[in-house]
């Protein structure tokens, strides 16, 4: 019979391969660990920067809300609300025979994504003075706001970004002429084309009276 021949491992080679066996398995968590903390950071800042963008986008459609607000209010007719009842109307005022437009379109909020809006009634209950997302999340943006947003430093909650007429009024009194325009109202973003030019102020002069001018 052949020898038999015994191998046997070395137990000093067998402890290094162990602990280098052992060794790369931490290495390989640390390096997946790594990569995780990594993956949520990136995440994380992507969900930061796309709410930052989405707040840029609310102050600007609140702004267009603020101006078609304040252009219906100017083109208003004498003795009628200066609030609009819908925010539709801002879309074609039906106070007028022609298309009178004050807002473009009807914008979705950035902040949900629906064109759903919370709405600032007037304190007579008729028509709307504001608008303001109905998205409960605290704001990234609490301070150095411009001039026009100023109101809006320091607010808790996108309920409390309230986008409002820039000149509150009340309803003018006096006759309804249809087509004549609140008096010190400023000048619409859409004026209407089909209101007459006013009379210009004179004084009647009786028949056969000189002229003494």
């Amino acid at each position: 019979m052949g020898a038999r021949l015994c191998h046997r491992r070395h137990p000093h080679r067998a402890g290094r391969a162990g602990g280098q066996d052992g060794f790369t398995y931490v290495a390989l968590l640390i390096v997946l660990a790594v990569i995780a903390i990594a993956s949520a950071a990136t995440l994380q800042m992507g969900a930061l920067l796309q709410r930052r963008q989405a707040e840029r986008e609310l102050l600007s459609i609140g702004h267009e809300f603020s101006a078609a607000l304040t252009s219906y209010a100017a083109a208003t007719p004498v003795g009628q609300l200066t609030t609009p009842p819908t925010l539709e109307v801002l879309l074609k005022d039906p106070r007028y025979p022609n298309i009178t437009r004050h807002l473009r379109k009807l914008y979705a909020d950035p902040i949900t994504g629906k064109a759903e809006w919370g709405l600032v009634k007037a304190p007579d209950g008729n028509g709307i003075v504001g608008i303001h997302s109905l998205s409960t999340t605290a704001p990234i943006k609490i301070g150095n706001f411009e001039p026009e947003f100023q109101a809006l430093a320091g607010r808790t909650s996108y309920t409390d970004w309230i986008f409002r007429a820039a000149v509150p009024r009340s309803p003018p009194s006096g006759p309804v002429n249809g087509a004549t325009p609140a008096v010190g109202a400023p000048p619409s973003l859409y004026p209407p084309t089909d209101v007459p030019p006013a009379p210009s102020p004179g004084i009647a002069v009786p028949p056969g009276t000189p002229n003494t001018g």
